[in-house]
């Protein structure tokens, strides 16, 4: 049977041999040359964000923090809030232009292309629940679909939802200082979290603003701990 690639539509070649042929093939939804577009994220990476530092200015890293993440640890309102966040891939171009099908075109397909990598990776992570973050009713009607709760489902694991958007303008129409300044836009559900691990899900990390309001709420309910991963780093 022909396996095609959930983003560019070739065949997936593989490789056949005597192990092949006696086991069952590893889950694969990517070929070769979408694979290579993809940089994962690796080397020396902020402890907080996972931003790579190969990426960054020295002047705006201060141990093993970037600049971004020492602003939020500096402030009392943030700091403590988001304990890490976890990111797959360096957001390039080819992954910027995959994301923008996936969201803005309404590709569900693409949840599925990330679901084994999105599998394997939290399955080493600890965790009582996942929560993706949530759409206003309006950009979901327009959507279709969350993207990051179709990521969660995707990848085989439970979503969980105590959270609930109070406010729909796009983050992507703001520039980087309205991000982080915005007003809180979650507001909580009637939905037990108390005591709870939790961990945010997204498709991109940028500013942070929208994990760190996320957690923000979620801490106020009683979460023990919140973290949060993303498909790529902005």
């Amino acid at each position: 049977m022909t396996i095609k690639c959930l983003i560019c539509h070739e065949e997936i070649l593989s490789a056949v041999s005597w192990t092949t042929l006696w086991s069952r093939p590893k889950e694969n939804h990517l070929c070769q040359g979408c694979t290579d577009k993809l940089p994962f994220i690796k080397g020396d990476t902020c402890d907080k964000c996972s931003r790579p530092f190969s990426t960054l200015d020295p002047q705006f890293r201060k141990g093993n923090l970037c600049a971004d993440c020492l602003r939020w640890n500096g402030d009392p309102e943030w700091s403590g809030l988001l304990e890490k966040n976890n990111s797959l891939f360096i957001y390039n171009d080819f992954l910027k232009e995959t994301i923008a099908r996936y969201k803005f075109r309404g590709d569900y397909i693409f949840a599925k292309a990330f679901s084994p990598i999105m599998r394997e990776r939290l399955k080493a992570l600890k965790f009582d629940c996942l929560v993706p973050i949530p759409l206003s009713p309006q950009r979901l009607y327009e959507r279709g679909f969350n993207q990051s709760a179709a990521l969660i489902h995707e990848a085989g694991f439970t979503v969980t939802e105590p959270l609930q958007r109070i406010h729909s303008e796009k983050q992507s129409k703001k520039s980087r200082f309205d991000r982080i300044h915005f007003h809180q836009v979650f507001q909580p559900l009637n939905l037990n979290i108390e005591n709870k691990k939790v961990i945010l899900i997204d498709d991109i990390y940028t500013t942070g603003s929208t994990l760190y309001h996320a957690a923000k709420v979620l801490k106020a309910e009683g979460a023990a701990s919140v973290c949060s991963f993303t498909l790529a780093r902005g």
